[in-house]
């Protein structure tokens, strides 16, 4: 689930991007906050990525209905901020966080049910089936996006940042944006607790080696099936999740949230190699950052710059920087 250690050299195209950059912005106050902003927006796109990497990577199920669970989780997380307005509104830090957090375990909650839903009705009849899988979960997406809008209507919908993540701190000269730094956090948060879960816990053990060998995990009386379902529940949730981010961060809410966000994901996890982690967590930030420094430079440029780096990390590495089969 982790980088493989004895090829670092995609690593390198980070710093490599940011040195380019740096020479073409030529701006060091300007090129410092591009990047951590870029970073940010990286973290958020990873957080949203990580779920579909990793039911690909350990269920080999394509889920093209992934951007649903991005709007679930969205609209959950802005219904808890209008319910509990008061809250978010509040000077108080310590109410800030608990309506977060409120908003994040409801998001989660809901996202991980509505996934469960998907698993059983569309996603369980298709296993083993690519074809059916990129059929069957484009439809749920579309039917998802309809019952979304029966929900919560057409109109778009704003979501208000609490003080405690708006506004900005100051290092050496560059405003760095409260909410960017939380996001940062949130999604290092992510992907140290799946690095822990699949690698250092007896659940990810079994979860591997069901994929390597069902029927010898099954004969030692432990139900794969149960654990595939829940690792499909997991990634649902991590994108309603990842909804909550992109709400605040966007700030508006549109039905077709997870639809536009799916290309994104998708950008990223060929990038960083179909079922790895640690590679769509690279890819992420590659993402994050090039959009950045390409709408500062070249704002026309910004609207195909992850498909250029895509089709030119693919001519470098056609299976992505990080594909599970490497390891």
């Amino acid at each position: 689930m982790s980088i493989n250690r004895s090829d670092l050299m995609p690593l390198a195209l980070l710093p490599i991007l940011m040195g380019c950059a740096y020479l073409a912005i030529g701006n060091p106050a300007a090129w410092f906050t591009l990047t951590i902003a870029g970073v940010a927006m990286g973290m958020i796109i990873f957080t949203i990525a990580s779920g579909m990497t990793i039911v690909f990577g350990l269920m080999d199920v394509l889920n093209f209905g992934q951007g649903i669970f991005i709007t679930v989780g969205a609209y959950i997380s802005a219904t808890v901020f209008a319910s509990l307005s008061g809250y978010v509104v509040s000077p108080y830090l310590s109410e800030n966080l608990l309506v977060i957090l409120v908003a994040i375990v409801a998001a989660v909650a809901g996202a991980g049910l509505s996934g469960f839903l998907f698993e059983r009705l569309l996603v369980k009849p298709v296993y083993g089936d690519h074809l059916m899988q990129i059929l069957v979960t484009t439809g749920g997406l579309i039917v998802g996006e309809e019952i979304i809008k029966i929900i919560w209507g057409v109109q778009q919908v704003n979501v208000v940042l609490p003080p405690f993540l708006s506004g900005a701190f100051v290092i050496a000269d560059v405003a760095v944006e409260r909410y960017r730094a939380f996001a940062f956090l949130v999604g290092a948060l992510v992907f140290f607790a799946q690095y822990l879960v699949f690698t250092r816990t007896k659940t990810g053990l079994l979860i591997r080696a069901g994929v390597h060998d069902r029927e010898m995990v099954e004969a030692l009386g432990y139900g794969v099936r149960r654990l595939f379902v829940a690792t499909f529940v997991s990634g649902c949730a991590l994108a309603g999740l990842g909804g909550v981010m992109w709400g605040l961060y966007q700030q508006t809410l549109v039905p077709q949230i997870g639809s536009q966000m799916n290309v994104l994901v998708f950008i990223v996890i060929i990038i960083g190699g179909l079922g790895s982690t640690g590679g769509a967590l690279l890819g992420a930030i590659l993402v994050g950052i090039c959009a950045n420094y390409a709408s500062f430079i070249e704002p026309k440029v910004a609207l195909f710059s992850n498909i250029a780096l895509m089709t030119t990390i693919l001519l470098w590495r056609p299976n992505g920087l990080y594909p599970t089969s490497a390891r």
